[in-house]
């Protein structure tokens, strides 16, 4: 991954969700006063068990939609933080779902689209839990498609996922630009053969994972330029 790396001949840019379009840190954010000293650990380790949970029960073969795998994860981090409140986290569960998207992501779809390249998302979510975020950032006029692995009933990174974005879209792998902040969701699509924008918004170090990305970012707002557009 070189800072002048661009991709060429891409048809279609798919995004991850969570991390990536949305941020996932709102919803707590939202109820730091409330939560107090407890804010950042909550959130963190209520992700860390959110992903954790998609990761055991496929390889448990126990599917759960990404609802109530959120739900899960979010009373064990509770229960860790000895926070016994249920009105906060029924609050929780609710912001989840109108998370704010990041501060360049409306600019950056409205110009793909405006240059013709085809735009999804392609989510662990589950199909209501997305249609809401999408709907409660004013996005659903920038993006074409949104897929959710419930349609094939496992989570990323098994590879089937990722072959969804190919079907539904029609474009081969490697006209795929895939965009994810997820190291781990990143190596995946890569080792799949999608064209790999790594958003690495929180300054993480690379997995030692098969698959590498293609192109290293902080965050979307240089995505069109290394598209070339």
């Amino acid at each position: 991954m070189g800072p002048d790396d661009t991709l060429t001949n891409i048809q279609a840019c798919v995004f991850d969700a969570y991390g990536t379009l949305f941020d996932f840190n709102a919803a707590v954010a939202a109820r730091r006063d409330r939560i107090g000293d407890k804010a950042d650990r909550l959130s963190e380790l209520w992700r860390l068990r959110q992903l954790q949970y998609t990761w055991l029960r496929s390889l448990m073969r126990q599917h759960a939609d990404f609802w109530q795998i959120t739900g899960e994860a979010l009373d064990y981090a509770l229960a860790a933080l000895e926070i016994d409140d249920p009105k906060l986290r029924d609050d929780l569960m609710d912001l989840y779902r109108r998370l704010d998207a990041f501060e360049e992501v409306p600019e950056v779809l409205a110009k793909l689209k405006s240059a013709g390249v085809k735009t999804a998302i392609l989510s662990n979510g589950a199909p209501a839990m997305l249609a809401d975020a999408v709907h409660s950032a004013g996005l659903q006029d920038s993006i074409d498609q949104v897929l959710s692995v419930e349609e094939v009933g496992i989570y990323k990174p098994d590879p089937r996922v990722y072959q969804l974005a190919v079907d539904r879209l029609g474009v081969p792998p490697s006209a795929i630009s895939f965009q994810s902040s997820n190291a781990w969701d990143a190596a995946g699509a890569a080792a799949y053969g999608l064209a790999v924008v790594w958003i690495n918004r929180y300054a993480q170090p690379a997995e030692h994972l098969p698959g590498e990305p293609r192109i290293e970012l902080t965050s979307l707002r240089d995505l069109p330029a290394r598209l070339g557009l």
